[in-house]
């Protein structure tokens, strides 16, 4: 019988094997394969992971093995030997998912040394300082990520010493200071684990692959899967390769580098290195680095090759590449490439130069954004008056576009509680580290006093489309006191800052944000996008102002109008007080009189606003409870206004208590019991479309929705309220109208009797919100509470109530829309849940037959290029 294979060398691989070889991995094989100068490894697979965890966090024995196996085939390649004191081959730990995961993970450099190699590493080298800069580094990469030392205890020593030699950086101690250091960090981890700092590679190798395995399931990779919907049973990768090193003096260093600028997208190699360092000093941000253009002059020979293999590889991955590089003594290596994470403008204008360039096409450039990312291009700049009078404090690296305002905090926690408390946050951190994640997510901005444009808060920041300032030495942060200074300025915990990603200032004070425009290259963007899918796009819009709003952003319709959200309004209120205490038809109908001419002018306002475009009316969907007061002291105020008896207000709000208003008297059951309602509404939304056609000519087909409905008798019998009022009202107005009338398909019910359901509904919208509750058993008020323990627990990867439930619920709308077609070959088919502007969920309509998705003004642009790519992956 075959072994499976659980580990491959580099030039074993290729890009397609992402998903067993994880991103990083099977780059690193892409490039090995094209002969660019990558150092050699092997990459143990995600399938290794997983049975890592199937097997109760244990490396099987045959894995184990595979990897022994692949460390004699590395050591015949480079001709060094794992372990040997005369000539050791030491070697890096990276992890690698098949989807980038940037500042996620932890790496180990240096791995193999102990206390023989890193004298066998002094004689080869010919430089002692190098041998144990690189061994002191190994120790605490070690011990903070494979065996959770805290990093601050090894930083403090470093510290101390750096202090007692009247060093200012790492790299002016001497060979001695830090062999002292070693002999400290030691210590340290005897002192902590109880037990000597491992020295067989061997064990450290294994120990290595383990913790990557271990930091899939760390807390803030579980946050970033959330945040980028990534499943959390695809498991990471490990790749191990022989270490270059960037530390061996002036002819070595190390960097990052994008193919083109992350922020803005302009053509031109953008990226940063620091002289005599590790990777991870750059990504730190440690050193603050040089930028990547004066490497030309330090190193021409280099800085030439390097250029080369950029444009080498953006053309055979035909996308901006994030690249990390290392030169050892005047040699060039490349540790790896991806794709780049960008911003949404430097998005849109990669994608659209890069087809002007003829590297890719319209519908390749339509996979290069990520739909939520234009997120991003619908954000806050500051108001240009404010900002001429407002003071610029500090500057920084302009390190994520977009402006922010808000109160100073320097933890992620706090950031986190103050955000849930309702206020406005900017995070202000020395560097942030990945255990910052949820901070920075409940931050309106980020701040840091250390790191480049290439730190892990840039990267995050840029990935979640937050405003972030990097590198701002110009600010001294003291965590303990809760404050900051600049010169003499003190800015303390809970004072408001203004930053700006885009300029990279920093403002002492609070500066009014303003919604953004839409630019060229987005408009040209969207262009394609449009040209590109089938999917029409519609937006819920219960206001005027919403509806032109979702207008100028695209959106082709309206998919939702809940006419509820127009009788709180102070002045209908009353009268709809009025008609809900009335006790007889007739005092009813006397109230709804009075709501008919403001309700005609609320649709008289939509259909202006959408001209010819279709518009979906809700009719009154509530309990009715909802419109009145709950506490005896407001029964009572409103009782007097009213002219009517405390008592009796009072037994009617009784009367209309309901132990489970979701599944009570709301919907179309209001309907049915009171038909007045519905024929009041009808009458506003005919009379306000013939009203606008005739004066201005617009063609308007009202779509006149019932909610709630599970049965088709309900159904018919609202629908012929509807039919009767509206065909009376058209023919005394002599005027050319049509008009649809269908249902939201919201109960499990409606969903497996929709053959039937279609005989009286001409269009089918789904309401995935509540098909979702009622689907799921879960009220959406109250599953926040335990929905948390579903994540903790890996029953649930995501809230279904805000990403489609594809095999549940999914199914449901599938079967709706086949046994609806069935019955009515032309019915018009939507959903207007929340779920229609988040991108796997459009894909899904797309992929089911839908015809439109509709959702909120800001997410219509989103569910466009969702749309569009959906239309890619999936022509229809």
């Amino acid at each position: 019988m075959n072994q499976k294979k659980y580990v491959y060398l580099f030039s074993e691989g290729n890009a397609g094997m992402r998903n067993l070889l994880g991103g990083k991995g099977a780059n690193l094989a892409e490039m090995t394969n094209i002969g660019l100068p990558v150092p050699p490894g092997f990459t143990v697979t995600t399938e290794a992971c997983t049975r890592y965890y199937e097997d109760g966090q244990v490396i099987g024995d045959d894995i184990a093995e595979q990897i022994f196996e692949h460390l004699e085939k590395l050591e015949k390649i480079s001709g060094k030997k794992f372990g040997d004191p005369t000539n050791p081959l030491l070697v890096s730990v990276r992890s690698g998912a098949r989807a980038s995961m940037p500042g996620m993970m932890d790496t180990i450099l240096n791995l193999g040394l102990n206390d023989e190699t890193v004298e066998g590493l002094t004689k080869l080298t010919n430089n002692e300082r190098f041998a144990y800069d690189s061994y002191r580094r190994f120790i605490q990469m070690f011990s903070d990520v494979v065996m959770q030392i805290d990093k601050n205890l090894f930083e403090n020593i470093l510290d101390e010493i750096k202090e007692q030699n009247n060093a200012k950086y790492d790299t002016d101690l001497t060979a001695e200071n830090l062999k002292e250091v070693v002999k400290r960090y030691k210590e340290l981890y005897r002192k902590e684990k109880g037990e000597e700092f491992p020295s067989d590679p061997k064990v450290q190798l294994l120990e290595a692959v383990k913790a990557v395995f271990r930091s899939w399931n760390n807390p803030r990779a579980i946050v970033y899967r959330k945040l980028n919907d990534i499943p959390s049973d695809w498991g990471t990768a490990v790749n191990v390769q022989m270490m270059v090193f960037g530390n061996m003096g002036e002819t070595s260093g190390t960097g990052v580098a994008f193919t083109r600028n992350p922020s803005t997208g302009e053509n031109k190699i953008f990226g940063e290195y620091l002289i005599n360092a590790q990777g991870e000093d750059v990504v730190a941000g440690i050193r603050t680095p040089q930028s990547i253009e004066t490497l030309k002059e330090v190193m021409p020979e280099c800085y030439e090759e390097f250029v080369r293999i950029a444009h080498i590889l953006e053309k055979h991955y035909k996308d901006m590449q994030d690249m990390e590089f290392t030169i050892e003594q005047g040699k060039l290596y490349f540790l790896q490439t991806r794709n780049g994470k960008r911003t949404a403008q430097a998005a849109l204008r990669i994608a659209v130069e890069m087809v002007e360039e003829g590297l890719i096409t319209k519908e390749e450039a339509m996979l290069k954004v990520e739909p939520k990312q234009l997120d991003q291009l619908l954000h806050p700049m500051f108001d240009q008056e404010e900002l001429k009078k407002a003071k610029e404090i500090a500057k920084g690296l302009p390190a994520s576009p977009g402006a922010a305002c808000g109160k100073v905090y320097f933890t992620a926690e706090e950031a986190k509680q103050r955000r849930q408390l309702g206020e406005r946050v900017i995070l202000v951190r020395t560097e942030t580290s990945p255990e910052d994640i949820e901070g920075m997510v409940a931050a309106e901005g980020i701040l840091t006093a250390r790191g480049g444009m290439t730190s892990h808060a840039a990267v995050v920041a840029r990935g979640m489309g937050k405003c972030c300032v990097a590198g701002c030495g110009d600010i001294k942060i003291n965590e303990e006191g809760k404050y900051f200074t600049v010169g003499d300025i003190v800015i303390r915990e809970g004072d408001y800052i203004s930053i700006d990603g885009s300029t990279g200032k920093v403002y002492g004070q609070k500066i009014k944000t303003v919604e953004p425009e839409i630019t060229g290259y987005f408009g040209t963007f969207m262009e394609w996008a449009d040209s590109i899918r089938k999917l029409k796009v519609r937006t819920n819009a219960d206001t005027p102002r919403d509806a032109a709003q979702a207008v100028k952003f695209g959106a082709e319709g309206i998919g939702l109008c809940r006419t509820e959200h127009m009788f709180f309004d102070e002045d209908r209120i009353p009268a709809v007080r009025e008609m809900i205490v009335a006790k007889t038809e007739e005092q009813r109908r006397k109230a709804l009189d009075k709501l008919l001419p403001m309700q005609k002018q609320d649709f008289i306002g939509i259909y202006e606003a959408m001209q010819d475009r279709p518009v979906t009316i809700r009719l009154l969907d509530p309990p009715l409870h909802e419109f009145l007061p709950q506490e005896d002291e407001d029964i009572r105020e409103l009782a007097e206004n009213m002219g009517i008896s405390y008592e009796e207000l009072k037994a009617t709000v009784d009367s209309l208590k309901e132990f489970n208003p979701m599944l009570g008297h709301r919907g179309c059951r209001l309907a049915v019991t009171y038909p007045e309602i519905a024929e009041m509404q009808t009458r506003a939304i005919i009379e306000a479309a013939i009203d606008v056609k005739k004066r201005l000519g617009y063609n308007i087909v009202p779509e006149i929705m019932i909610p709630l409905v599970g049965d088709v008798k309900e159904l018919k019998y609202v629908k012929d309220v509807i039919v009767k009022v509206a065909n009376d009202i058209i023919k005394r107005e002599n005027v050319n109208l049509q008009y649809k009338v269908g249902t939201m398909i919201e109960i499990p019910r409606a969903a497996l009797t929709a053959d039937e359901i279609a005989k009286e509904a001409e269009f089918f919208s789904f309401g995935t919100n509540d098909l979702t509750q009622m689907t799921f058993g879960f009220s959406r008020d109250d599953a926040g509470k335990f929905l948390k323990d579903y994540y903790d627990k890996k029953i649930f990867e995501y809230d279904p109530f805000q990403k489609l439930d594809q095999s549940g619920v999914g199914k449901l709308v599938k079967m709706a829309c086949e046994l609806g077609k069935q019955t009515r070959q032309d019915i018009k088919l939507g959903i207007c849940g929340e779920h229609g502007g988040e991108p796997t969920s459009v894909e899904f309509c797309h992929n089911v037959g839908l015809d439109y998705v509709s959702c909120s003004p800001f997410r219509v642009p989103i569910a466009r290029l969702a749309a569009a790519q959906a239309q890619v992956k999936n022509p229809r």
